[in-house]
């Protein structure tokens, strides 16, 4: 019997610490909805998407001939449930078209701020990070997260 009790509180204590892991693991999740770049930052964002990205996505991110859309429905949609970081590393890594990861980070982090504006996400007090694993904490969600809960 004293070997039955002293299993279930193993097992209860075991339980209640990996509850414990996966509250804190999902308290370091964030939104884009959380306010995640700044004015300042997406305003140089918009100048530099002007000048290396505007010929193909088009001047409204509405996309192009061989270009998708960085704005609207069918961009959050492919984006939704994905991480900032993950939409950081498609542009670093393959944009511009003509010479894929000419741009700094830097200038990166200010295009995907712009993006984000323009998708109608809020802006914040800090600006969004070029650090690629920071960024992998940011999730991209069509929906606030408390609308999603109300569905």
């Amino acid at each position: 019997m004293r070997l039955t009790i002293a299993a279930i509180v193993t097992v209860a204590v075991m339980w209640l610490g990996a509850l414990q892991s996966t509250t804190r693991a999902d308290d370091a999740w964030r939104s884009v909805w959380d306010g995640v770049y700044t004015k300042e930052q997406q305003g140089r964002g918009q100048a530099l998407y002007n000048q290396q990205c505007s010929a193909c996505h088009g001047d409204m991110l509405t996309g192009g001939d061989a270009a998708p859309a960085l704005a609207g429905g069918e961009f959050l949609a492919n984006w939704n449930g994905l991480t900032v970081g993950d939409l950081f590393e498609r542009v670093r890594k393959t944009m511009p078209l003509s010479k894929p990861g000419k741009l700094s980070r830097q200038v990166n982090a200010d295009i995907v701020a712009y993006i984000l504006n323009v998708n109608r996400f809020p802006t914040g007090s800090t600006e969004l990070p070029c650090d690629t694993e920071l960024l992998k904490q940011i999730r991209l969600e069509m929906v606030r997260p408390e609308e999603q809960k109300k569905q």
